[in-house]
């Protein structure tokens, strides 16, 4: 029986995530993240999406993605699927590489995203794979931080907006505002930063 399509808002912002099959490492190198990383890039283009955020760990990443029309499936189906076959050519394996579908939960309070733009920097040091967010080269949080530049595709002019209208300023809070999470202040819900995204979001 098929599975019913999901149903996607326009200008919507996703919370994307895909696991290994069997919680299989998805990404056994640094050549395997970059390949993930430009496959990313040229949907993101190709759809017209805004890419906000991204964390790649080893065995799933995760999106902060909003898109312009109804098409999160399709260029997911395109990410993953391409994805697949570049990681069974170079690894000389076969079958599946993720493994149920992806997940997508709608971002519906400008609040639960400045919060997820956290969750995603944090991930590697709760997963204890590094001390500290900036030590992680496989998220977009050295770049939203200033640290480095990030890749063409990722949008940050929003995720800088949730915080201030200064470039230097919102960078300092934004850091400021993951540096609480890992000591433990707002960990769960946190506190968001009194200014928030102008884009639409369900239920905004």
């Amino acid at each position: 029986m098929a599975r019913p399509p999901r149903l996607e808002v326009a200008h919507g912002i996703y919370h994307v995530l895909s696991r290994g099959a069997v919680r299989q490492a998805v990404y056994r190198d640094s050549e395997d993240r970059l390949g993930f990383l430009s496959i990313l890039g040229r949907s993101v283009a190709r759809h017209g999406w805004l890419c906000h955020a991204y964390c790649l760990m080893t065995t799933h990443y995760h999106l902060l993605v909003q898109i312009p029309a109804s098409n999160l499936a399709v260029g997911m189906h395109a990410v993953n699927g391409l994805y697949a076959q570049r990681f069974n050519r170079r690894h000389d394996a076969t079958g599946h590489v993720f493994g149920a579908r992806y997940t997508s939960i709608l971002v519906e309070t400008q609040s639960h995203f400045v919060e997820l733009s956290r969750y995603l920097a944090l991930n590697p040091v709760r997963a204890g794979t590094c001390a500290d967010p900036a030590e992680w080269p496989w998220s977009s949080y050295r770049a939203t931080a200033g640290f480095e530049s990030g890749p063409s595709w990722l949008s940050l002019g929003v995720m800088l907006g949730a915080f201030s209208e200064d470039e230097q300023a919102a960078r300092e809070h934004y850091r400021r505002f993951v540096r609480d999470g890992m000591d433990g202040r707002d960990t769960s819900r946190g506190q968001a930063p009194s200014r928030v995204p102008s884009g639409q979001m369900a239920g905004a």
